[in-house]
């Protein structure tokens, strides 16, 4: 009698044990993620093995025992779905890593810029941290909505001179941006870098190609055949006149010297203009940007409205970092603000003391330059 119980509780410990593997087994789950739901063992231990337990009770605890039996089976079932859920979860968040050889990897935004401090940083200790400074102090005080009407009309003529893009590239190899914490290589170094960076991941845009390098041609304004105009009133981050200044505006203390500061007119939240005007119809803090906007757009270029809404927009850093004067947009500029900020990676983080190979890549941007622009161009 005794042999035959320890038979009996040896062959129902063998029968629950393979019931939890084969549970195991169909959930797919390893040793170390079951353990995680104890419930099932327990679960498996009370109902694997119904047909012995039913044989040892009247009919009334029968009955009893199979609606006990059929609860906890729906227990199990939830909890079956919960763990394969649990499971599917997991697999997600834990995404498989390629291999660097199957991925190409594209423009790496740098850690630090060419001194070596982080990006914009216009209070690390540099030895170009006081000219900086001194600059936007200038140009804050000095660019009035009343200044940037009179230069728009002055240089929107294009009187001063003709020449063809690649003159007005090497025109630039002698300038050094005054306002830019992070380069103080001559500009032609930024134009390729900015160029030849957006070439390696958009190969197809040749538009953007372009852009990349004749966006900072407007700084021709520095040159004595351009009437030499001060830093100040070419270079820079910029934004609108007319309206109120927001305090994204890097420097803002210094706004507060402008005239237009505490002019009723132009110190309030619109201005001069209305919400969704389009800032087409917007007037800017004089330089560069917009000076090679309206060459451009004078020329009659072919590149699209995107190009010419970088070109005007590159340095527009209150809007397209801080989000700032967003009540001015049309649905136009939102839409051309979607390549703004595909652009300005490349324009801002590839300032670096890697050198372009001029003679190696110039055949390709004369091609990209015969194909948008006219030979010689008014400026």
């Amino acid at each position: 009698m005794q042999l035959a119980s320890a038979d009996y509780n040896r062959n129902r410990c063998l029968l629950h044990l393979n019931a939890i593997y084969c549970l195991q087994r169909v959930l797919g789950l390893s040793l170390d993620q079951f353990q995680l739901f104890p419930s099932f063992s327990f679960l498996f231990l009370l109902v694997s093995s119904p047909y012995n337990a039913l044989l040892s009770l009247n009919p009334k605890r029968k009955v009893l025992f199979l609606l006990l039996f059929l609860n906890y089976w729906s227990i199990f079932v939830v909890l079956s779905i919960f763990c394969v859920l649990e499971k599917m979860t997991i697999a997600i968040e834990q995404p498989q890593i390629a291999s660097k050889e199957n991925v190409d990897e594209g423009f790496l935004v740098p850690d630090a810029n060419a001194f070596g401090n982080t990006f914009r940083d216009y209070n690390a200790e540099t030895e170009r941290r006081k000219t900086v400074g001194e600059f936007y102090k200038t140009n804050h005080i000095h660019q009035t909505y009343d200044f940037v009407t009179e230069m728009r009309e002055k240089y929107g003529k294009l009187d001063r001179t003709e020449m063809s893009i690649w003159e007005s590239i090497e025109l630039l190899n002698s300038f050094v941006d005054e306002s830019d914490p992070d380069l103080d290589e001559p500009q032609i170094e930024h134009l390729l870098q900015t160029a030849e960076a957006i070439r390696k991941d958009y190969p197809d845009e040749d538009w953007l190609h372009l852009t990349g390098l004749i966006h900072d041609l407007g700084k021709v304004l520095l040159h004595s055949s351009f009437g030499e105009l001060p830093q100040w009133a070419v270079v820079g981050d910029t934004f609108p006149v007319g309206c109120a200044y927001d305090e994204s505006n890097v420097h803002f203390k210094y706004f507060k010297e402008n005239t237009d500061y505490n002019n009723p007119k132009y110190n309030t939240k619109f201005g001069v203009y209305s919400e969704g005007c389009g800032l087409e119809n917007v007037l800017m803090s004089w330089g560069h940007d917009d000076y090679m906007y309206l060459v451009a757009k004078e020329n009659k270029t072919t590149l699209p409205s995107a190009a010419l809404f970088i070109i005007r927009y590159h340095s527009f850093y209150p809007l397209h970092k801080h989000g700032a004067y967003q009540y001015l947009l049309n649905e136009e500029d939102k839409e051309n603000l979607k390549w703004l900020h595909v652009f300005n990676k490349y324009d801002l983080y590839s300032k670096s003391k890697v050198r372009i190979d001029v003679e190696k890549v110039k055949p390709y941007y004369l091609s990209l330059i015969e194909k948008y622009f006219p030979a010689k161009l008014k400026w």
